[in-house]
């Protein structure tokens, strides 16, 4: 008797653990859902000020939450949290986060924690320096400082090259990649590596764009994609469908060259990076496939 009460209790809070994880049920049951949202990762997501965010992710986001409202059959209030590199899984694993629409490098890692749409844009890795600076590789950057963000993959990457490379850098930190960018503004840093994009949108958006310039070669290539919560195969469905269908009637790659390549707001700058081969063809071959699996091509 003892036994089949202890088996209860455990399918019980299996139960309660799975309808925990169900984002859509979540949702419907409480009328809102929130948004993970970054104040400076390039044109993907980025802030306006006043509690409004705009970017690539953003809006597509936007769209996966549409889906959601018909799936739940009611209109939920979108709520956003502004989240960083170093909190942005915790958050999306406890629930306060329900979708992260930020600049987040699928790896394998990753994958045992959240899980991810389909890949929907898929990032080059570089370095940002002062234009008038000399630099034009990653060899060049020995004994310098270099700014990266806390919590990113770049800076797993940095330390690969400086074994593999025997290059000893100065890493500096910043807590996210506005602070990042401006180590390398101020003179702080030497170098800013990070996801190109992410590059470019801060150089886009800075007070002097033409004294800053991407150079050397290609440091890594990593698949970004929007964040969700781990075993919930409805909302990853629901997700993945939508991207999929913006996919095949053309309107993700519209939707991209909306933040890539036309002018943005706030200043109508031009981030200036039309869609890469690599990421038409992750459109074109839609898949959640892990940083890793990039490497080995």
């Amino acid at each position: 008797m003892k036994k089949q009460l202890i088996a209860v209790a455990v399918a019980a809070l299996a139960c309660v653990g799975a309808q925990a994880e169900d984002t859509l049920a979540k949702v419907k049951a409480s009328g809102t859902i929130t948004m993970g949202v970054r104040d400076s990762s390039g044109a993907l997501s980025y802030t306006l000020g006043d509690g409004k965010y705009a970017g690539y992710h953003y809006e597509v986001c936007q769209r996966i939450i549409a889906n959601a409202e018909k799936a739940v059959g009611k209109k939920l209030d979108v709520k956003f949290q502004s989240v960083t590199s170093q909190n942005r899984i915790p958050l999306v694993q406890n629930g306060t986060v329900d979708i992260e629409c930020g600049s987040t490098t699928n790896n394998t890692a990753r994958q045992k924690d959240v899980a991810f749409v389909v890949t929907t844009y898929v990032e080059e890795v570089r370095i940002a320096v002062k234009a008038n600076s000399g630099i034009t590789s990653i060899a060049q950057l020995k004994d310098r400082n270099v700014a990266t963000t806390t919590g990113t993959t770049s800076v797993q990457l940095l330390r690969k090259h400086e074994r593999a490379n025997g290059i000893d850098f100065k890493e500096v930190f910043g807590k996210d990649h506005a602070d990042s960018f401006l180590l390398l503004e101020s003179g702080r840093a030497d170098a800013f590596v990070m996801d190109g994009q992410i590059l470019a949108g801060n150089i886009a958006t800075s007070k002097a764009p033409a004294d800053f310039k991407i150079v050397g070669e290609v440091l890594n290539v990593e698949p970004i994609a929007i964040m969700i919560r781990k075993d919930d195969p409805n909302f990853k469905k629901l997700a993945d469908d939508t991207v999929a269908a913006l996919a095949k009637s053309g309107e993700l790659a519209k939707i991209y060259d909306k933040w890539f390549v036309q002018p943005i707001p706030p200043k109508n700058t031009r981030v200036g990076l039309p869609a890469s081969d690599a990421t038409k063809a992750a459109w074109a071959n839609l898949n959640d496939k892990p940083a890793e699996d990039y490497a080995k091509k």
